[in-house]
């Protein structure tokens, strides 16, 4: 039997998406639009079409848009706790690996500035950047404590962890607004801190 001994024939590329893990396409689908779009006109309904399946599947998925949104989000801490992750590695760890996870954060904002300003805002306060959930901020933590003698209280490691974060954080908006210029160098200058 061949596509045409069929009397319902449908187009492979008009049938749509209907099978595997379509929760994760439609966040990929969100992430892709977030490119082209803020995320203020992005709809449930068009990341459906841009998908290839019906409005109502969405919505088994996601409730509301920000349901959506907040996976998105979520998403992204994902993305960028991984961009630290391995910029510490790739750069040897220590100090260095540090102020290396400081300027991925700087390098993912600015390539991704319409995501970055969606999780800075929109999502929850504990998943959200620098929330005690925050994938990128439990990297980040998890960095800091390998700077720091063992005994440490754990208070010092956080307030260490915030000072790295605010550091990075400030930067990048202040780029992103136009601000600061683009420039390598100083935005490294800027994110390089002193080892407690």
């Amino acid at each position: 039997m061949n596509e045409n001994s069929n009397s319902v024939n449908i187009d492979q590329k008009q049938r749509g998406y209907h099978h595997g893990n379509l929760r994760a396409v439609l966040v990929s689908e969100g992430l892709n639009a977030l490119q082209e779009k803020d995320a203020d006109d992005i709809s449930l309904r068009a990341v459906a079409r841009r998908t290839g399946v019906s409005a109502t599947s969405v919505y088994r998925h996601f409730p509301d848009k920000q349901a959506f949104v907040e996976a998105l989000c979520a998403e992204g801490s994902r993305m960028l706790a991984a961009a630290q992750r391995e910029a510490m590695l790739s750069s040897g760890g220590g100090q260095n690996g540090l102020d290396a996870t400081g300027l991925a954060y700087v390098n993912f904002a600015l390539a991704n500035p319409t995501l970055f300003r969606l999780m800075s805002r929109a999502a929850p306060s504990e998943t959200g950047l620098g929330g005690a959930k925050d994938p990128a901020m439990q990297e980040l933590m998890s960095n800091v404590a390998t700077l720091l003698p063992k005994d440490v209280s754990e208070e010092r490691r956080r307030i260490r962890a915030l000072h790295a974060w605010s550091v990075v954080h400030g930067i990048t908006m202040l780029v992103l607004e136009g601000r600061l210029p683009r420039d390598i160098e100083t935005i490294k200058g800027v994110i390089q801190t002193p080892v407690d």
